[in-house]
């Protein structure tokens, strides 16, 4: 198993969970989230006004995957959010140790 976490633009989130139920693949969370990379700034406008923050809002996706779909969700995500511009994102996979789901006890690829 393998913890995959993808860091991608907000308006790209409903693409990506698109291709992954296409894909047969569920279960992640999401939370929004604020960084910098090679974007370096992020313009806003305000009552008129435009403010530059520094910080680009970005959206983080966590889940994880079994070994043989690995290959197939970072496809996924990658053809799903890519623009071709700085600041798709970035996509990092480690390996999982154990997995438990609470409710039933199921363990490791059955907990996912």
């Amino acid at each position: 198993m393998y913890w995959l976490t993808a860091i991608v633009r907000p308006f790209k989130l409903n693409d990506i969970y698109e291709q992954l139920l296409s894909e047969g693949i569920g279960g992640m969370t999401i939370t929004e989230v604020k960084g910098f990379g090679n974007q370096k700034s992020h313009a806003e406008v305000y009552r008129g006004n435009t403010y530059t923050s520094r910080f680009v809002p970005k959206v983080k996706i966590e889940m994880a995957v079994k070994d043989d779909d690995l290959d197939r969700v970072i496809q996924s995500i990658s053809l799903a959010s890519k623009t071709g511009s700085p600041g798709d994102g970035k996509i990092f996979a480690w390996r999982l140790e154990h997995a438990i789901r609470i409710r039933t006890a199921e363990s490791d690829g059955l907990a996912i």
